[in-house]
């Protein structure tokens, strides 16, 4: 079955599609991601407190967005169904959680059947509503005995722990502060640290990474999420601001070693198995600085990127909505409850039918 994945993560980078072929395995066949302009990003950042009538219209324009970035991606392919993660607006952990990108919008442009809104039935079982990617994981390396951490480094960070005893959690903030941390001190000149430039030419505040650490996220127990509701604009301010202002670079490269701190700390507090291998995905993995800090923290345990399984790091999170929107349309559970601490697993994600959907249905299509 050919899938299509759309994914845009806490930092609203852009849409990230994703085409894949699901049989035996899940091979990655085409990937981008559709950069949105600064101006429809600080209008995304911006819905967190805004009114219903923006939450609405917003929930059109954006899903307009995922629609043409499934359009290109699929090119001509028979694509069978889409998975929409969505654009997440507000989550909180076991109680609600708001993704926008009208899945009616994706079907009606593309003509594909559309699954999309996974975790709220998650939530309704139960559970955080995340990570809902361990299911991928295991998916993808659950038959290996290799104890393996695969630790996504997006806006937030998560890890999944396979081939020991399962667990998968927020580890805390991946991306997020960095990036915040670097328009505000390019004054929005630009978005991300590339290459972790600007990290490399500061130095670390040790004692502002230790006083980061005592936040008490990262004492809590799994089964754990978190979001940019946390770990904020208001949350860097708060903490780094005099620095920040004062000395972006060496900001920059604390906050860079408190992310790589905060992952390998929670592998210190609550995984219990040796761990033989860590595989990064996620624009972390694309940050030299962020990747050292990691291996010098996790020594001798190697650390690796995604590619390195010929997976590029950029397509693991939309290649997981499509896997789980294939097995949604065929009825299949897909979250893992033993990560998001649901009752138990559940079918996730609203199906619109596109026109393909009668033949899906018959089991005509592919």
């Amino acid at each position: 079955m050919l899938a299509v994945g759309l994914m845009s993560g806490t930092s609203a980078d852009g849409v990230t599609a994703v085409l894949v072929r699901v049989g035996r395995g899940l091979r990655v066949l085409r990937h981008r991601t559709f950069p949105f302009h600064p101006r429809e990003r600080r209008r995304i950042l911006s819905l967190a407190t805004a009114d219903a009538r923006v939450l609405s219209e917003a929930n059109f324009w954006i899903g307009e967005r995922f629609a043409e970035a499934a359009r290109r991606i699929m090119r001509g392919a028979p694509v069978t169904v889409i998975g929409s993660h969505g654009q997440t607006v507000w989550h909180e952990p076991g109680r609600h959680t708001l993704q926008l990108g009208e899945a009616s919008v994706i079907a009606e442009r593309t003509g594909v059947t559309v699954v999309a809104d996974f975790r709220p039935r998650d939530i309704a079982a139960g559970g955080q509503g995340a990570p809902l990617v361990p299911y991928v994981d295991a998916y993808l390396f659950g038959g290996d005995s290799r104890v393996r951490a695969l630790q996504n480094i997006g806006g937030i960070a998560n890890v999944t722990i396979v081939g020991g005893k399962r667990t998968a959690f927020d580890t805390g903030p991946g991306n997020a502060l960095i990036d915040e941390a670097v328009r505000i001190a390019t004054r929005g000149r630009q978005e991300y640290d590339e290459d972790g430039r600007i990290a490399a030419r500061g130095s670390v505040d040790e004692a502002l990474v230790a006083r980061l650490m005592g936040h008490p996220y990262f004492a809590k127990r799994p089964p754990k999420s978190t979001g940019r509701e946390l770990f904020s604009r208001t949350f860097l301010l708060e903490r780094c601001e005099r620095m920040l202002r004062s000395r972006a670079e060496d900001a920059i490269a604390t906050l860079t070693c408190f992310t790589a701190r905060s992952i390998a700390d929670a592998y210190r507090r609550f995984v219990r198995d040796r761990i033989d291998e860590v595989v990064v995905s996620g624009g972390g993995a694309l940050n030299p600085v962020l990747m050292r800090h990691l291996r010098e923290m996790l020594d001798p345990v190697p650390v690796r990127s995604l590619s390195a399984y010929g997976i590029d790091p950029m397509a693991k999170e939309a290649a997981a909505f499509a896997l789980l929107a294939v097995e949604a349309v065929r009825g299949r559970l897909n979250t893992a409850a033993w990560a998001t601490g649901a009752r138990r697993g559940v079918v996730a994600g609203k199906i619109v039918p596109g026109r393909n959907f009668i033949r899906l249905l018959t089991g005509a299509a592919p």
